[in-house]
């Protein structure tokens, strides 16, 4: 028997166990033993509770990974790469102590893709990063191939658009009136909910084909400046006030300001037949009709 499975359960690692880790739990924890690193020793409570064994870790330090040396053969990688710089040396760090094999699942960012000008496209459209976020990442999923054609391990990307919750709505920004642009240079923008996202994920580690990328995105076609509007709407809430590029530019900040530039629309063909997916969400519209009240 292989020595990760002595204890009658696969071991998987989960690296980065925020808010979607925690979606991802209840669904896993009876197929796996599950360890979640966290930079946080006050959250180990948590995550017991959720059935998961916590190992504080930080991913900013190699030497502080060597605990997890052979740990796991299945990892969901769920960190972000670091603030600054062109390389992701975060996933350089994990992949030094990772075994050979196994199986990985590596949640990236639609921002690879850059600005597309609203296009429409699927998984084969090359990437095309514009800020340095989506350049880390990019570099994080070339290392990954990389290490995953030596190592012959069974890696899959997951591309991720705006996630949203009941709690991860943009109410505060709409309670500040915060503008957006206008309809004429509005930009496409495309979603995901949270309890989707760590669903699309379970399954990804059952029927994730080796190397392939995947679009996390729901069925939603809208506009940013529209997203804002159906939420303020359902809160009965104002909608933003819309203006500009020009004038936005001087009323937001530089990082808003990247993501109001980035136009496009991604299919999820592949999501939908290849995992299996069918959505609980599959737009905004139809989450926030469900919301009591």
């Amino acid at each position: 028997m292989n020595a990760l499975n002595k204890f009658g359960k696969p071991r998987l690692l989960i690296i980065g166990c925020g808010d979607v880790g925690m979606r991802l739990l209840p669904m896993i924890r009876d197929r796996f033993r599950v360890f979640a690193v966290t930079s946080q020793a006050q959250r180990l409570a948590e995550l017991r509770d959720q059935g998961a064994l916590g190992i504080v870790a930080n991913l900013d330090n190699p030497e502080q990974l060597y605990r997890l040396r052979g740990l796991a053969d299945t990892v969901v990688h769920l960190a972000p790469p670091p603030a600054e710089g062109t390389t992701d040396q975060r996933t350089r760090h994990l992949l030094r102590i990772l075994p050979r094999g196994g199986r990985f699942v590596y949640v990236s960012t639609t921002g690879v893709y850059g600005d597309c000008g609203g296009d429409q496209f699927d998984e084969t459209r090359p990437v095309a990063p514009r800020n340095s976020r989506a350049v880390r990442r990019v570099d994080a999923e070339r290392v990954l191939r990389q290490w995953a054609l030596r190592s012959h391990a069974r890696l899959s990307i997951l591309r991720v658009p705006g996630i949203y919750a009941e709690d991860r709505l943009p109410l505060e920004r709409l309670r500040q009136g915060t503008p957006a642009l206008s309809a004429e240079e509005d930009v496409y923008t495309n979603h995901i909910h949270a309890d989707d996202l760590a669903r699309i994920i379970a399954l990804t580690l059952r029927r994730g084909a080796c190397q392939r990328v995947y679009h996390t995105v729901d069925d939603s076609d809208m506009k940013m400046g529209e997203y804002f509007d159906v939420v303020a709407d359902r809160f009965q809430l104002a909608r933003p006030p819309r203006v500009s590029r020009s004038q936005l530019a001087s009323q937001v900040s530089p990082m808003l300001l990247s993501f109001m530039s980035e136009s496009r629309r991604l299919t999820n063909d592949r999501m939908q037949y290849e995992l299996g997916v069918r959505l609980k969400y599959p737009t905004v519209a139809a989450f926030l009709q469900q919301l009591p009240g």
